[in-house]
């Protein structure tokens, strides 16, 4: 009987796979998770010279890698899967930026009364927002909008 391959193995397999025909040097470190009964996948990924072309402008090319890599995922193995990547810990990053962000959008709606309104945000980053602000009392979070007009709301609660 064939050993099953755990997700972050096959996910890194992949990725190793599509860098190559990119011709893109890179180490791996990769790790399965579970937040909220949902299985991920995390990929912190260091290419000394290949960074800034892997990130792109504002993360659009790190978000196309993690869908291509959620999508091989699903092929090869037949479960969806969220694929999250770090470049040279610029995810890392971007999420303390996101968290004060959200913090003092939080404490601007606690103090004035008034929503904050949050626009020019990807879905990701939404999302990052809301996650982190779910369990700050007293404080609500919601998107509205459509397309490239879907903007977050903060407000107090």
């Amino acid at each position: 009987m064939a050993k099953v391959k755990s997700l972050a193995k096959t996910s890194e397999d992949i990725a190793k796979d599509l860098f190559k025909l990119l011709n893109v040097d890179a180490t791996f470190e990769t790790t399965q998770t579970e937040e909220n009964g949902e299985k991920g996948v995390s990929m912190a990924i260091k290419s000394a010279e290949e960074a800034g072309l892997l990130i792109g402008s504002h993360g659009a090319t790190l978000h196309a890698l993690e869908s291509f890599l959620s999508m091989a995922l699903k092929q090869k193995t037949g479960e969806w899967v969220r694929v999250t990547l770090d470049v040279d810990g610029w995810r890392e990053k971007q999420d303390n930026y996101l968290r004060e962000l959200a913090i003092h959008a939080a404490e601007r709606a606690r103090t004035t009364g008034e929503p904050q309104n949050l626009y020019n945000l990807n879905p990701s980053q939404r999302r990052t927002i809301h996650m982190y602000l779910k369990t700050e009392k007293g404080i609500a979070t919601e998107s509205l909008g459509e397309g490239e007009g879907r903007y977050l709301i903060i407000k107090a609660s």
